[in-house]
């Protein structure tokens, strides 16, 4: 079985749950910020929505160089606008990582920033690290900043407190 055939699995499963959560960013709350320290929801639902498109990207080229001088990130305007980038993003990867050959995998990809060198490693580490556990690392705090506002969290990896209380038993059957 190849790389491929191994990762996509993977990569449907954590692309529906994002999609999920994505789908519960709200409009009136994309200038929420919980610390000054954090990112705005829209920017932070924005980078989750880009992300996918960055397996894309690791498999088309060979190196990415940011050069923070005119470098401008992404900011949504609106939920509607998250969920086009996001679904536009996952469909590109998916065909990429489908057609992708073991040896690409094995072909080294580097990030450099401001000419600095951030990363170099195989391109499979890369899909692994810094497009699927970057995504999931993002994912988790925008669940929390929809948590502090009281927007119910679909479950990732099983239910989440909210949906558990459809397995709660009904208020008269606790009485009994």
């Amino acid at each position: 079985m190849s790389f491929s055939e191994t990762l996509l699995p993977e990569f449907d499963a954590e692309m529906k749950s994002t999609r999920a959560l994505l789908e519960r960013v709200p409009d009136n709350l994309l200038d929420y910020q919980p610390h000054p320290k954090s990112m705005k929801l829209g920017r932070l639902a924005g980078h989750v929505a880009e992300l996918p498109g960055w397996g894309m990207m690791t498999l088309e080229t060979d190196l990415l160089e940011l050069d923070p001088s005119n470098w401008k990130p992404w900011i949504p305007k609106s939920s509607a606008e998250i969920l086009e980038a996001f679904d536009k993003n996952v469909a590109q990867t998916r065909v990429a990582v489908a057609s992708a050959s073991d040896e690409k995998w094995a072909e080294t990809w580097t990030m450099k920033f401001a000419g600095n060198t951030i990363m170099s490693m195989p391109r499979s580490a890369v899909l692994r690290s810094t497009v699927m556990n970057h995504l999931v690392h993002h994912r988790a705090q925008l669940g929390v900043f929809l948590r502090l506002n009281n927007i119910e969290i679909p479950g990732m990896y099983g239910p989440s407190a909210d949906e558990m209380k459809f397995w709660e038993p009904p208020a008269s059957a606790q009485t009994a």
